[in-house]
């Protein structure tokens, strides 16, 4: 099943609480991706990483940066 993110906070250091459309909420922590993967690297700014955009999923530098959003469903913690 698609999901969509509908909204998303910022709460702490590396943490999102983010709101999906089927009412389901998850607290995600981005710093694992950040350490891992390059592409997240700009993300280590705070921020940077505090200004995201949401569109169905959460965007960062002008959508140059993204995650999909059935990842953070499966690996984010139920908030």
């Amino acid at each position: 099943m698609w999901k969509e993110v509908l909204s998303a906070n910022y709460i702490d250091h590396y943490r999102l609480n983010v709101l999906f459309t089927d009412g389901i909420r998850r607290i995600m922590d981005f710093l694992p991706l950040i350490r891992k993967y390059p592409v997240y690297a700009p993300l280590k700014d705070v921020n940077v990483f505090k200004n995201f955009v949401v569109t169905d999923t959460l965007e960062w530098n002008d959508g140059a940066i993204d995650i999909a959003p059935e990842y953070i469903y499966e690996h984010g913690l139920s908030a």
